[in-house]
Order: C-alpha cells, then sequence, then structure tokens
C-alpha cells in the first residue's frame, strides 16, 4: 500500500506547487491575450480612421434621418427635364441621382463612340477583383471595351486575383490611407502611393492579361511630381529594350509604354528614389471600363483624406462618370446597433468625392447579409439592418443612388442559405461571397442599374416629345436638390 500513498503525495505535490507557480506568474501576465479592440493583422486590416470615428461618437444616441422620412415619399426635382417617379423610403434607389451616368450610357450606346468609366471602391467583398470582374464583363459584352483598367504597383490580393497576373519586387515601400494620415506625398485614386526608394536593388513590376482579356491595352503609368529629375524606367517588348525618363514636372505625370496592346510587360525603376508612383492603366479607350479599388479591412472614411488637387488631376486623366462606395463588412463588427457616427463619417467621405469628382454620380452599394451564431443556430447579425439603414439615410443626405444589397440577397437569413445551399455561393465564414456568388452578385447590380437605365430612357424619349411641342425650354424646369421653400 505504500506505493499508491507515495504517488498519491508526488500528485499532491505537483498540482500544489503548479498552483503557487500560476499564481505568482499570473502577475505579470496581461489581462486578456487577446485584445478586444479591433486591430491588425498581416491579412486583416483594420482603417485607423473608422477606429477613431467610433471612439468619437459610440456613446451617441441620436436617431437616424430614416426615423423620420420612413413614412414620406421620396419626390425629386427634374434634372435636364426627366424626373424619376417618387419613391417610398424602404424601397429607394435614387436612379434620379444618376441621371449624368445614364446619360452618358445613352451616348455611348446611340452615337457608338467614347467610352463611359466606373470608380468602384470597395473592402475584402471585391477583393482580387471579386464582384467587379464580373460587373465590368457584363458592360463590356453590352457596350463594348477592353481592359481591367487601374492597377496599382503592389496589392495584397495580386495572387488570388485572375482578371490580371500581377508581380512586383518585395522591396516596394507602401503607404495607404487606412493606416497613414499624413503620407510623404498625396495617395493615389486608389488609396495608396508607392516609392522605389531602394537603391540597392532595382524595384520592379510586372503584368500579364488574364481572364477575359487577351492582352493589356494602351498600358500608361501614372505617377507623381518630384524633384528627381534622374528617375526611368526600362521594359522589354519584343525583342527590344527601352528606356524612358520619368518626367516628373506636374502634380500628375503620365508615360505610355506601348500604343499597341501588350501580353505581358516588366517594367524596371531606376534612380527613382522620392518619385510617386501609383499604378498603371490597361484600357482600349472605348466602351465601359471599370477601376477596382479594393482593399481590406477598409470602411470607406479614410477616402476623406484625398487631396482634391491631385484628384482632379486623376479626373483630368480618368474621366470618371460614375463612382462606386461598397462598404460595410468591417462595419458591422463594433458591438453596436446605432451607426449614426459611420453615417456622419460617410457624408464627409461623400462630399469630400464631390469636391474630388463634380458631377460625377455616385452609387452607394449597402453591406450584405452577415450570419452569426446565436446559441446553437447561425442567423443574421443583429447590426446588418442598422448598417444598410445608416447606409441609405446618407445616400439619400448626399443625393446619391442606392443598392440594398441586403434585401437583393434575399433579406433575413438569406447568408446562411448562400452558405449551405448547393451550390454554396458564399464562404464558410458566413461573410464573403465565393466566385460563384460574386457573380450572381455582379448580375443583380448589373440588373438593378440597367433597370434604372432603361427607365430613363424611356423618360427621356417622352421628354423630347413633349420638349418639341412646349413653348418653354428644358432648362425651365427646377434642378436637382431645389429647394421648394426658395419659390415665390
Amino acid at each position: 500500500m505504500s506505493a499508491p500513498k507515495s504517488y498519491f503525495f508526488r500528485s499532491f505535490l505537483i498540482v500544489l506547487l503548479s498552483a503557487v507557480f500560476f499564481l505568482g506568474v499570473k502577475r505579470v501576465l496581461p489581462k486578456r491575450i487577446f485584445s478586444e479592440k479591433a486591430g491588425a493583422t498581416k491579412n486583416v486590416l483594420i482603417d485607423s480612421m473608422l477606429i477613431d470615428a467610433f471612439e468619437a461618437e459610440k456613446d451617441s444616441a441620436q436617431a437616424g434621418i430614416g426615423d423620420t422620412l420612413g413614412n414620406q415619399p421620396i419626390t425629386y426635382y427634374a434634372t435636364n427635364g426627366i424626373k424619376f417617379p417618387e419613391e417610398q423610403y424602404e424601397d429607394y434607389k435614387g436612379d434620379q441621382y444618376l441621371i449624368s451616368f445614364y446619360e452618358k450610357l445613352y451616348q455611348l450606346e446611340t452615337a457608338q463612340n467614347g467610352n463611359v468609366r466606373i470608380a468602384y471602391f470597395g473592402d475584402s467583398m471585391t477583393d482580387g477583383d471579386m464582384i467587379v470582374q464580373d460587373l465590368r464583363n457584363n458592360f463590356q459584352h453590352k457596350y463594348g471595351g477592353k481592359g481591367v483598367g487601374f492597377v496599382a504597383i503592389t496589392s495584397e490580393s495580386a495572387a488570388s486575383r485572375s482578371s490580371v497576373i500581377h508581380e512586383f519586387s518585395s522591396n516596394w515601400k507602401m503607404q495607404s490611407y487606412l493606416n497613414v494620415k499624413n503620407p510623404a506625398r498625396p495617395f493615389g485614386i486608389n488609396g495608396h502611393v508607392f516609392f522605389a526608394n531602394d537603391t540597392n536593388h532595382i524595384a520592379w513590376v510586372k503584368y500579364k492579361s488574364g481572364k477575359y482579356t487577351t492582352q493589356l491595352d494602351n498600358p500608361t503609368l501614372f505617377y507623381g511630381s518630384s524633384e528627381n529629375k534622374k528617375g526611368e524606367i526600362s521594359y522589354v517588348v519584343g525583342k527590344d529594350t527601352l528606356r524612358k525618363k520619368l518626367v516628373t514636372d506636374n502634380l500628375l505625370n503620365t508615360l505610355n509604354l506601348s500604343q499597341n496592346g501588350l501580353k505581358s510587360v516588366k517594367i524596371d525603376f531606376k534612380s527613382a528614389r522620392s518619385i510617386p508612383v501609383y499604378g498603371f492603366n490597361f484600357d482600349d479607350g472605348k466602351g465601359v471600363h471599370i477601376d477596382n479599388f479594393s482593399q481590406r479591412g477598409n470602411s470607406g472614411i479614410p477616402i476623406s483624406n484625398f487631396d482634391v488637387s491631385l484628384m482632379k488631376a486623376f479626373q483630368k486623366k480618368l474621366n470618371y462618370d460614375l463612382i462606386v462606395l461598397h462598404y460595410g463588412t468591417n462595419v458591422l463588427n463594433y458591438g453596436t446597433k446605432n451607426y449614426n457616427w459611420y453615417e456622419k463619417s460617410m457624408t464627409r467621405t461623400v462630399n469630400r468625392l464631390r469636391e474630388c469628382f463634380p458631377g460625377v454620380s455616385i452609387l452607394i452599394i449597402s453591406t450584405a447579409d452577415k450570419a452569426t451564431k446565436y446559441d446553437t443556430e447561425m442567423k443574421t447579425d443583429s447590426a446588418v439592418v442598422p448598417l444598410s439603414n445608416a447606409q441609405k439615410h446618407y445616400a439619400l443626405k448626399t443625393a446619391s443612388g442606392f443598392v440594398n444589397l441586403y434585401t437583393l440577397m434575399g433579406g433575413d437569413g438569406s447568408m446562411v442559405k448562400w452558405v449551405e445551399e448547393e451550390p454554396a455561393m458564399a464562404n464558410k465564414d458566413y461573410t464573403h461571397f465565393n466566385f460563384r456568388g460574386a457573380k450572381k452578385v455582379a448580375a443583380m447590380l448589373y440588373s438593378q442599374l440597367n433597370a434604372g437605365y432603361e427607365q430613363f430612357k424611356q423618360l427621356r424619349k417622352s421628354t423630347e416629345g413633349k420638349a418639341e411641342s412646349d413653348e418653354h425650354p428644358i432648362d425651365s424646369i427646377a434642378p436637382d436638390n431645389a429647394n421648394p421653400d426658395d419659390e415665390e
């Protein structure tokens, strides 16, 4: 019997010593090993401006405008004689505010020349050109156009993007509007600025045609101003090695690599220290082009840091007709159902975009459905509807078009169905779409835009007929956003 007693004594002593050791070490351990605050990891980023906006107004209890507009019809004043029918707040789309975009589509469709360009800003939902590549393909199939548009110098999602094959050296210095408030030089249209500041090794970037494309049309470099006049690039076309100087005299400069399309191109940057580089554009100048400016962790708020002068320079070169803001994925996890703080911040963002791109239509896309486990069942996260309502609020407040993606998906419980039904259209995180689901989302977005455009054409046709028989010109009708209180 002595052996069991000895074993019991040793076991008791080990447990006692372990408890003493834990109590001693506990005094120097952090209270939580994993922080409860939103933070950044290598692959998941949360922009600093989102955190600042939430912390500044997290105790606010102000109601959104939907509380007062929910039962009121939304009526419009005519724009160039065209007025869409009134809408119920619940079904708000705001096609009235997309008239300038629809008019450009109409001119493209009827005259069959020129082009229409869309800037699509998003978060991880459009990572790897998801959704956007299919939306681009839908538009180009109907209206023409070739090319993937604007592509950054480096990208965290390059490996997962199939619409263009994108490689780059590891020695680029990049600053992003997600986590840098005062960049060395202003951020480009994609929210980044890149520098080839490694004097010991050449910084390079390589692009190759991918899905939906057979070549890189009209490859053009976009870069900024600098006192450095020695910078140059070199690249190979066929059997020839070409070298071109980087002329840095203007706020925004462009350099065309070839008038003809290239299957692929690798560009070396030499003596380019301190020259801000933004990216390359690939398009044939015809039809419709959609640039994907996605970034993981983005809430949309950092866009309010855009430099107005530089953006106007980008607009002069690229000539956007529609700006899409597709955000929400990174805004749902803040333990609140009051998104007044986000509505305020995004209102400032849209107002800044209107400064940067005067007269350009803006379209807000709401958060998609997202499922969270409640007890043992996956259900629509309780923050989805409040956030989508806040997004509708600032869309209406800023005279922007609106797509309720949550409703288009099927509303309550739709993400669970998209994940669990066969074939699955979303990932097991119950947040992000797979390629099949992204294609369906793109089709739904295109369908709503196309429906608005078809209605626009009917209204335009009836307006033309009225103008021919009316003594008064079309422009005599009250402009969009006119204040009825100003009328005598």
